[in-house]
């Protein structure tokens, strides 16, 4: 048998928006991932080590504060220093289409919009984790 995928949820900055983000947790769970929610304002550096710490296959970093430009490539810097290559950063939240492209660029996978289908976010992490 497989070995469930292993995802970690983060709220990072001072973002105190986390229903979306539970929503999210509850919806993977039930799609049989194991789920990790690391709760609200995390920082980059304690999503990076509770990643290597649960060995997760997948970051998921939901944020609608506006500092997905500061947060995620500092979270990409980490995981590059730590050889998180094989580990998937997704995201979600409000970012500028513009923001979007650049962040895909730095790293990031993928960013979900608000209302995004739940079927369609775990078809994406089951087909692109590792």
């Amino acid at each position: 048998m497989n070995k469930p995928i292993r995802v970690l949820i983060a709220k990072v900055g001072l973002d105190g928006h986390d229903r979306g983000a539970k929503v999210i947790a509850t919806a993977l769970r039930d799609a049989g991932m194991e789920v990790i929610y690391t709760g609200l304002r995390q920082t980059p550096e304690m999503v990076v080590n509770a990643a290597i710490q649960e060995d997760v296959n997948v970051i998921g970093v939901s944020i609608l504060s506006g500092a997905h430009n500061t947060v995620f490539p500092a979270i990409i810097e980490l995981m590059k220093q730590n050889k998180m290559e094989d580990v998937l950063l997704i995201g979600g939240g409000i970012i500028p289409d513009d923001d979007a492209v650049s962040l895909n660029n730095q790293g990031v996978a993928k960013l979900f919009a608000p209302g995004t289908a739940m079927d369609e976010i775990i078809q994406y992490i089951r087909e692109n984790s590792k």
